[in-house]
């Protein structure tokens, strides 16, 4: 997997998309309102067991950078409630690619996999959905589709606030790497959905759009950074995407009240930065 480097000595990023700067003050201190997104979940539970039940598939769920399982819990018990079979990545905190973790995020998708004798659905929240992408580019044969929520693939990693953290615990830098950084933008050849917010106050929300390419998307919703796996309109999202035949993927459809509480965006990461 593309994401496994060594510590090198940081470059100076290049023009355009990786000039982006990480969320400011404001979006960050805005990150306190995830309690808020959690109760929020708690009051739509009704409105949430409306959605279509699910049609049992394994889905393996990824935490972000510094978390761990627990973190996902209600994501997986969400899932598990509308009939799929969550599973928990199993590594502890996630310190970023360290010696072990790769080649263990690979067994273990095999494992799920041959287990249910059926693709996998892909789940990254930040960082651990950079994971599934690689993962499905990998063995796309194992994937049935990818869902990220604020994933930093499409930027250069000091556009976001977390890249000094990811330097302390992971051991490695986020020097420019032109090549890896290209790599990382090129969604999985599978149905690929980043949900995203532009108030994001951790990831800058434009590292997190796919290039407009048939078989990817990017759905917009008001969420924090730290809540988006908790967030009401994320699950609804989630919930939506999964349920998609493969055989018969679609965009995200805005029709109908959906226009008043998502977006979509078509655009490449270049076209994105100049907003």
């Amino acid at each position: 997997m593309a994401l496994n480097r060594r510590r090198k000595p940081a470059g100076p990023p290049p023009p355009g998309v990786d000039h982006l700067q990480p969320p400011g003050p404001l979006l960050l201190m805005l990150e306190a309102r995830a309690p808020w997104e959690w109760a929020a979940m708690l009051a739509a539970a009704p409105w949430l067991r409306q959605l279509p039940r699910g049609d049992g598939h394994p889905v393996l769920v990824f935490p972000g950078l510094g978390a761990t399982d627990i973190t996902t819990a209600p994501l997986r018990s969400f899932l598990e409630d509308r009939g799929y079979v969550p599973y928990p990545w199993k590594q502890g905190f996630n310190f970023g690619p360290r010696n072990g973790v790769l080649e263990a995020c690979r067994e273990h998708y095999r494992y799920v996999a041959e287990r249910h004798q059926r693709p996998v659905s892909l789940i990254g929240w930040s960082l651990g959905g950079v994971y599934a992408r690689e993962l499905a580019k990998e063995v796309p044969e194992r994937a049935r589709c990818v869902i990220t929520l604020g994933s930093p693939f499409a930027g250069h990693p000091r556009a976001t606030n977390a890249w000094r953290f990811y330097e302390m615990v992971s051991g490695q830098s986020v020097e420019h790497n032109e090549a890896l950084i290209a790599q990382l933008r090129v969604p999985p050849p599978v149905p690929t959905t980043s949900i995203y917010s532009k108030t994001d106050g951790v990831v800058a929300w434009q590292c997190s759009i796919n290039p407009d390419e048939p078989h990817a998307e990017n759905i917009e919703v008001h969420a924090s950074h730290i809540g988006m796996g908790m967030n009401p309109l994320a699950l609804y999202a989630i919930a939506d995407r999964l349920a998609q035949d493969p055989g018969r993927w679609e965009r995200f459809d805005l029709r109908g009240a959906r226009r008043w509480f998502f977006k979509t965006t078509h655009l490449s990461p270049m076209q994105a930065s100049q907003f």
